[in-house]
């Protein structure tokens, strides 16, 4: 028997709780509202067809205001941590906790070097982010406005 999930009650089994539940169907639930197949449908398209000038540079800049604002604050831990990190290290190191080996870093920062020349001499965007940039044109000016404002904040 094909159970109409819309419509009928869960049995509970007996000497359960005395509740019943409706299921609902979440693909017939969204089939119905246009909204949803809009922004997430596989062919949505490009931001600009669906929205206005106004809305994609609220979209893009509130995106890149909130961006640029967590990168601002994880930036300046990070950068704490770091310079924390490597001060510790000199005062042990001058104090004789630690000894380093300055010519075995020497070489593995050239090797490291090597492999940075290496790596980035072919480095190219890929073409499916510049296609997003140019479709999404207004969109990606109100991020990078919005994160360069987030980023000050």
């Amino acid at each position: 028997r094909r159970v109409n999930p819309s419509t009928e009650p869960l049995q509970v089994p007996a000497g359960a709780k005395d509740d019943t539940f409706n299921v609902l169907d979440l693909a017939e639930y969204t089939k119905n509202r246009p909204w949803w197949r809009k922004i997430f449908a596989p062919n949505s398209g490009s931001s600009a067809e669906k929205y206005n000038v106004a809305t994609q540079l609220v979209i893009g800049g509130v995106t890149g205001w909130c961006t640029g604002f967590i990168f601002q604050k994880v930036g300046k831990l990070a950068a704490t941590a770091v310079g924390g990190g490597f001060f510790l290290l000199q005062i042990a190191n001058h104090t004789g906790y630690i000894k380093v080996d300055w010519n075995l870093v020497q070489r593995d920062v050239n090797k490291a070097k090597q492999q940075l020349k290496f790596h980035s001499s072919g480095n190219k965007m890929p073409p499916e982010v510049i296609i997003f940039l140019k479709k999404n044109v207004i969109l990606t000016g109100g991020f990078a406005g919005g994160f360069l404002l987030g980023m000050a904040s």
